[in-house]
C-alpha cells in the first residue's frame, strides 16, 4: 500500500500559523509566526495531517504575478520522513501552477536541487548564505557612495515598485509592505542625483534577522546599504548573496560574517534567468525569492 494512501492533501488556514512554526523550529529553520501568516494569507500552504489532526508536512506557495509563483516551505515533521510527503505535496503545487499557466519558481539546497532537476527545474544562478554572529564596528563616515541612505517613505513606493518588479522579474509589492513593517530599521532607500538608485528590506526571524531583499545600481550603493542597516539591526544576521556578487561578500566576510551553505535558484520548464542578478545583490530569503 502507497504510504499516502491514507492520507489527503489540505489547505491550510490562518489558525494554523503555530502548526508551521512547530515544523520550521524542529528543521530549524527561520521561519516565525509572522513569516507563517504571511504565507497562509498571501499565499496557499497545502499541508498533510495526521489521524489526530496535527501538521506532519507542509508546502507553499505565492503567487507574485500572473505569470509567476514562489514554492517553498516544503517540510515534514521528523517522523513521518521517507514516505514521499515532501514530493507530494511539491507535485501537488507544480499542478496547480502549470495549470493556472503559471512557471514555477525555488531557491534550492544541494540536497533538494538533486529532488528538483528531477521534476523538471533547471539551474539559473547560484548564491552562498552569509551569517553574523557578531559584527565587527563600522566607520561611521564610511558609506561607500555619494547617494543618500534614508528610510523608506510614502513616496518612495511607487518607484520601488517599479524597480522591484524590473529587477526581480515578478510583482511582490504587498511582500515588500510586510517586510518594511516587520524590520523598519532595514527598510532603506539610497537616494542619488534625486532618483531612488537602491533599497533594502529585511525582517525578524526565529532565529536571527534577514537582510534582503537589496537592490542596488552598484556595489558602493549596495555596500552603503548594507552599512546603515548593519549599524542598527541587532545580531545575528543573515545575507543571502548571488556569487557573482563576489567582491561584497569578501566585505561582508571581513566584517564577521561566514558563509554557511550553497543555494541555487531554480526555475521549471524553461533555461534562462527570470531576474536581474547585475542589480539584486541579497534575496529576500529561500522561502520568498
Amino acid at each position: 500500500m502507497d504510504a499516502t494512501e491514507q492520507l489527503a492533501i489540505v489547505q491550510l488556514g490562518e489558525a494554523d500559523a503555530a502548526s508551521g512554526v512547530l515544523l520550521s523550529s524542529e528543521a530549524q529553520w527561520n521561519q516565525n509566526e509572522a513569516d507563517w501568516r504571511f504565507f497562509l494569507t498571501k499565499g496557499i500552504v497545502f499541508g498533510v495531517r495526521d489521524r489526530d489532526g496535527r501538521v506532519i508536512a507542509s508546502a507553499a506557495l505565492l503567487p507574485y504575478s500572473d505569470g509567476d509563483a514562489w514554492i517553498s516551505m516544503v517540510l515534514v515533521t521528523a517522523s513521518e520522513r521517507r514516505r514521499g510527503l515532501a514530493r507530494w505535496l511539491l507535485r501537488r503545487c507544480m499542478d496547480d501552477l502549470i495549470a493556472g499557466g503559471r512557471v514555477p519558481l525555488l531557491d534550492a539546497t544541494p540536497a533538494g536541487r538533486t529532488v528538483y532537476v528531477g521534476l523538471g527545474f533547471k539551474d539559473c544562478w547560484t548564491m552562498r548564505r552569509l551569517v553574523a554572529r557578531s559584527v565587527r564596528p563600522l566607520s561611521q563616515d564610511k558609506f561607500y557612495t555619494d547617494a543618500d541612505v534614508r528610510p523608506v517613505e510614502a513616496q518612495n513606493w511607487s518607484t520601488i515598485a517599479a524597480l522591484d518588479q524590473d529587477v526581480f522579474g515578478a510583482d511582490r509589492t504587498d511582500l515588500l509592505h510586510c517586510l518594511a513593517a516587520r524590520l523598519p530599521p532595514a527598510a532603506l532607500v539610497a537616494v542619488r542625483g534625486g532618483r531612488i538608485a537602491g533599497y533594502l528590506f529585511g525582517r525578524d526571524g526565529r532565529t536571527l534577522s534577514q537582510l534582503g531583499p537589496l537592490v542596488a545600481e552598484d556595489e558602493g550603493i549596495a555596500r552603503s546599504l548594507l552599512s546603515h542597516a548593519i549599524t542598527s539591526v541587532p545580531t545575528p544576521l543573515v545575507v543571502d548573496l548571488p556569487d557573482r556578487h563576489a567582491a561584497l561578500g569578501k566585505w561582508l566576510e571581513m566584517l564577521g560574517f561566514n558563509a554557511e551553505r550553497p543555494l541555487t535558484r531554480m526555475v521549471h520548464g524553461r533555461s534562462s534567468a527570470f531576474d536581474d542578478t547585475a542589480r539584486l545583490f541579497a534575496i529576500a530569503g529561500p522561502e520568498l525569492g
